[in-house]
Formats: structure tokens, sequence, C-alpha cells
């Protein structure tokens, strides 16, 4: 199963101011801020919707294909996701922008201070998935990220028109867009993607209820924080997955991620919704425990013996006969 993953690529660099920012603030001069903070370090990590979803994929064995925009100094970036089984080659690299990137200070007090440049990502609008499909031989499933608003209407309406199953999955993106944007964007979806909050939102949103949106989309997959996950399709019982025992609560940044990169893993290899519900959790467990969104390493017994203490004997020995 060929599944490509749309969405934003970008990079974190995020610093630590040792003070407060309350203290370096002047009540009556705020009009005309000038401060500079000597921070205590910097830590880059590596990011983006789509590159996280795929990392996961990658990590799982199911070489996913990334489509997006990045800078010319991506070169670093897609040679660590070549590595870890991402296919890299429908990315467009642009002439003139850099790799999208959050920079953030934050203070003593867990106060931040943070700007996103959004570069590349604007030209992920010019793409199109007909040569990426071309590229690799057809397309079963495309995945919609959040990435530039123009490229996700561009994706989701071409899929529509070559027949490309696809699912959505906002995100981030859902503040920004109006009820018109996000019809469009989920109307004839296999999949749609959203944490509790998000899935209230698109409801109000769209205008549509909860009945009307599962009309509209083939399956809807709502994450619910440290409850797990509800699977629920038109006329069926909804199928509720728990989530594994945490070592730790270290950093939960992408967790949402890697649980859509273990879900998409578990439908390429053909288990059903529950199963694939399941390696989606567990994924998403290695990473809240993990400090970074692409830095936990997945080894095979380590996962299986979590993974069966959470879903059991059967679901493990469904599971293990796919991993890598």
């Amino acid at each position: 199963m060929r599944i490509a993953v749309t969405g934003s690529i970008a990079t974190d660099h995020l610093m630590t101011f040792p003070g407060r920012f309350a203290d370096q603030l002047v009540a009556d001069q705020l009009h005309t801020v000038s401060l500079s903070f000597l921070v205590d370090n910097l830590d880059v990590r590596r990011g983006g919707v789509g590159p996280n979803i795929c990392f996961g994929m990658g990590q799982l064995g199911s070489s996913p294909i990334l489509v997006g925009a990045a800078g010319y100094d991506f070169d670093e970036y897609r040679a660590w996701l070549d590595r870890h089984g991402v296919d890299t080659e429908s990315v467009r690299i642009s002439e003139v922008l850099h790799t999208a990137r959050f920079v953030c200070t934050t203070d003593a007090d867990h106060n931040q201070i943070g700007s996103f440049y959004t570069g590349a990502m604007s030209e992920a609008r010019l793409i199109e998935l007909k040569a990426v499909a071309d590229r690799v031989g057809g397309l079963d499933l495309v995945l919609i990220g959040a990435d530039d608003p123009e490229a996700m209407l561009r994706h989701t309406e071409e899929c529509r028109t070559r027949s490309i199953p696809f699912a959505a999955d906002f995100s981030q993106q859902i503040a920004r867009m109006g009820g018109e944007e996000i019809r469009t964007l989920m109307d004839g979806a296999t999949y749609l993607f959203s944490n509790e909050y998000e899935k209230g939102l698109i409801e109000s949103k769209s205008g549509w209820s909860d009945e009307e949106i599962l009309a509209k989309v083939g399956t809807r997959v709502t994450t619910l924080g440290s409850r797990g996950v509800r699977i629920d399709r038109s006329g069926e019982e909804p199928i509720v997955v728990g989530v594994p025992e945490e070592t730790a609560k270290v950093d939960p940044t992408g967790v949402g991620d890697a649980f859509r990169a273990g879900f998409l893993t578990g439908l390429a290899w053909g288990v059903g919704l529950e199963r694939a519900a399941q390696v989606g959790c567990m994924l998403a467990t290695l990473v809240i425990e993990t400090l970074g969104t692409q830095e936990y390493t997945l080894r095979r017994a380590h996962f299986m013996e979590r993974f069966t203490k959470a879903y059991g004997d059967e679901a493990a020995a469904e599971v293990q006969k796919h991993l890598p």
C-alpha cells in the first residue's frame, strides 16, 4: 500500500533565558520595546507534521512518501529522513526561501516569545499529486495534513478529481479556516483525523452535526488524550482503544503525529481499524516519553513487549509479523 503524507516541513529553534521577561519590561516604554536576551542554550529539533508522521511510519517499516515544500537548507534534514526509511523525492525545494522555522525563547517562568516563519511552506501549493503518483506507480491513500492552506485545498480537490482516497487532518490550521474551507477539505474523505477539541470546532465551524459529518466521510478518528482514541463509522458501533501505560510524561509534542504514523502503518499492513489504532497508541506512548518529535528509537523486542502487555497476545501476534 503506497501512502503519501502531505504536510508542513519545519525546524524548531528553542532557546532558554535564565531570567524573567517581566523583569526586562518597562511599563511606560512598551510602545518602543527593544530587547536582546542572552540565552543559555539552543536546541534545534526537526519538526513539521509531514516529516513527524513519515518518520514514525519509517520506523515501523512502511516506506511513506513525504510531500511538501522545503528550502535550500533542507539537505541535512533530508539525509536524516532518508536514513529512517522516508521517501523524500517528492519534496519541492525552493530556490529562494528557507525551510519553515519556529524560533522560541522560554524564560524561567515558562513564558515564551516565539515567531513562526512560513518560508518555503508557501510553495507547497505548487505541488501536483499526479507527478508523485506517476513516480511511485500510483497512490493508495494521501494524508492531507496541516500545511499551506492553498496546498491543502489543492491536494484535496486533486484527490477527488483523480479518485485517490484521502485522509483529512487539519490540526493546527483549523483555527484560521472558515466553514466553507473545512467542509471542502473533509467532504468525501476516507478518514477524518482530529483530537477531541478539534472535533467540536470542526462541527461548530462547518455547521454539520456529528451524524452529518459521518455521512460525508468514511471513518472518523478522534484522539482522546490519555483516554486513547475513538473510531466512528456511520451505522456502526464505535471502536474505542486505550493507551499503554507510560513510563514518564516527558514531552507531548508530536504525540498526535506519532498516532497517525502508527495508524496509517496499520492500514498499510492490512490489519483492522482496532489493531491499527493500537499500533498508533503504542507509538504515541513512545513519543510522549521522549524529548523531541523524532528522537525516539523503535526497538522491536521492547515495542512488542509493551504492546503485548497493553493489548494481549492475540493482538501482538497479528502485529509482530509485520514489524521489521
